[in-house]
């Protein structure tokens, strides 16, 4: 019975050798490639690598299971590919001018026993074709709202498509439409309310996808806006005084430029000799019957705008510009009088508080002993009745 139990623990000694020699072996060679991303028309690499190879047979198969190459033999008759490197550690083969069918799952296989295998999957980038950027309008009135569609067609994942307003990021709405072999053609549409300041602005179109960089198409705004009017005094440069003259420019831009410009007077009639050229409005000999407000008004197909001057004469005397009351200087000033006015208030008040006595005479000094008044003024006092001894005091 002990020898019979030493030979079954010998042969279960002897099949675990065995065993784990074959993985020890099996993960020594340790068979790799790697997954490839090409875009379509350029060359993908494939790799099948071994490490501490046993002279063991390296091959390269197809999705199709075909052989590609043997060793550093091709017996697939397709010249697109070629040998790059062939070692007992490493078999590279070169695909040039990869199309959409040569994507799928290539096999590196080593001839071991059983035999190893690791895959490699090709996937092939389609890029997208030019973005198509079109805009319901090609012009745009300030405060209205416009849309652009960007489109980028045929590519291979689907593309992404983003926006910007000169350097301000913009959200689109995109729909995505998928076409023949896994090829999609993605439309964004942009919806975005108009300003003056947007004139001029480039609105950019850039299309996101592993193939391409820097892919992107862009559109110049066309926003026309009603006038900005502005009056400028050409003369004089001071003070408007009387038996001068009036030079006044009334400048207007908009787009587009405006076609009509004019000079009234607001809620009065114009003076009669006042000269009107083009945007330029000229008075001579001044008088202040001319004071009011004078107003410039400019249009275009937008929409019209104004700005007013007013006039105000000054007699012909008038040195320099008119002072302009300084409310903060004045309210200092009436701070100051009125704690004056308070400090003599108390003051005065401490004063008089001080000197107040009782009112009182020397008349009633005896009154209370005497028979009658003449007998009391003669006992107050000592009995002098003379009214010089009379004192009063009182405030």
């Amino acid at each position: 019975m002990a020898i019979s139990g030493l030979g079954s623990h010998s042969i279960s000694l002897f099949f675990f050798v065995i065993f784990a020699t074959f993985l020890h072996k099996a993960q020594g060679q340790n068979l790799v490639t790697n997954n490839v991303s090409v875009v379509e028309g350029e060359t993908a690499i494939i790799s099948c690598r071994v490490k501490n190879n046993d002279d063991s047979v390296i091959q390269l198969l197809n999705p199709n299971r075909q052989t590609i190459y043997f060793r550093d033999v091709r017996p697939l008759k397709d010249s697109r590919f070629q040998l790059v490197n062939f070692s007992d550690n490493e078999l590279l083969v070169s695909l040039s001018n990869v199309s959409l069918s040569d994507e799928g799952r290539y096999v590196c296989q080593l001839y071991t026993d059983p035999p190893q295998e690791a895959y490699a999957d090709i996937t092939v980038l389609v890029p997208p074709g030019n973005p198509i950027l079109e805009s319901r309008e090609e012009i745009v009135s300030e405060g209205n709202e416009t849309e652009i569609t960007c489109t980028a067609m045929g590519s291979k994942p689907a593309s992404t498509i983003k926006w910007m307003k000169g350097d301000q990021p913009l959200q689109g709405e995109a729909t995505v439409e998928e076409l023949y072999d896994r090829m999609f053609t993605v439309t964004s549409r942009l919806r975005l309310t108009v300003s003056k300041e947007d004139d001029g602005v480039a609105v950019i179109c850039i299309i996101d996808h592993p193939a391409v960089k820097d892919f992107q198409a862009q559109k110049y705004l066309e926003v026309q806006y009603k006038p900005e009017v502005q009056i400028v005094v050409e003369f004089p440069e001071g003070l408007t005084r009387e038996g001068e003259n009036l030079e006044l420019t009334c400048k207007a831009k908009g787009k587009p430029h405006p076609h009509q410009i004019n000079w009234l007077k607001v809620d009065d009639d114009f003076p009669s000799h006042a000269v009107i050229t083009g945007s330029d409005l000229f008075i001579e000999n001044l008088n202040k019957s001319y004071n009011g407000t004078y107003r410039c008004v400019a249009s275009n197909l937008v929409g019209e705008a104004y700005d007013d001057y007013i006039l105000y004469v000054y007699d012909s005397r008038a040195d320099g510009a008119p002072q302009k009351i300084d409310h903060a200087v004045i309210g200092g000033i009436v701070a100051v009088v009125v704690f004056a006015m308070l400090c003599l208030l108390i003051v005065l008040g401490r004063y008089f508080a001080r000197h107040k006595g009782t009112y009182f005479t020397h008349e009633a000094k005896g009154a209370d002993d005497a028979a009658d008044a003449d007998t009391a003024i003669i006992n107050a006092e000592g009995g002098h009745n003379n009214s010089d001894d009379k004192k009063e005091y009182y405030i």
